[in-house]
């Protein structure tokens, strides 16, 4: 069971306004895509080796747009009607425990691109993920069955996509042996 922690938790004015709770998400999931530099990420993700299944680069934006507008919606449903005095103390309690682990969960969101593609850290970046696919579930399963069925239902489509990006995740790393360090450095060689 997750506990509500003021100081980890995004303050309860966010999740009280339903654009706040839509477009923070989106703007910082926006601001960490283009502090590692888009054309350069795209560069780098052409130049590794991809498992099967794996998307073109373009798709990579618009679906995040989507789900960190749904699962900005789904924060605000959550709080804000789960925070009702109307409720009962332990709904009241869930939709706060909720609250601290979704601000973690966003956390470890934004924390992968950086590690992938900035850092080059593959490892890192798939337990990264791997960690953020758990919380999600754990995040659906008490948001939706104890606070708001519709905010649990909203995130289904972020765990389905999740689990997709683990596997590409954990897919380029093993398909170039855990190392990045040199691949874009080649293809870049290759190119010339």
């Amino acid at each position: 069971m997750t506990t509500f922690i003021s100081q980890l938790t995004l303050p309860e004015v966010i999740f009280n306004n339903l654009p706040a709770s839509i477009l923070l998400p989106i703007t910082l999931g926006t601001a960490v895509g283009y502090s590692t530099r888009p054309k350069t990420t795209k560069r780098r993700y052409l130049s590794y080796k991809q498992p099967p299944f794996s998307p073109p680069p373009w798709l990579f934006g618009p679906a995040w747009t989507l789900l960190y507008g749904m699962m900005g919606y789904a924060s605000y449903r959550a709080v804000h009607y789960g925070t009702s005095p109307l409720n009962s103390a332990a709904t009241i309690a869930t939709a706060k425990h909720g609250a601290t682990l979704y601000t973690i969960q966003l956390g470890l969101n934004l924390a992968w691109m950086p590690l992938f593609f900035g850092l080059k850290r593959p490892v890192e970046a798939t337990v990264d993920i791997i960690a953020l696919l758990g919380s999600n579930i754990y995040l659906a399963y008490l948001w939706g069955g104890s606070v708001d069925r519709t905010a649990g239902l909203l995130l289904v489509p972020y765990i389905a996509w999740l689990g997709f990006a683990s596997y590409l995740s954990a897919g380029v790393g093993y398909l170039n042996n855990w190392d990045l360090s040199d691949i874009e450095k080649d293809a870049v060689v290759k190119d010339e």
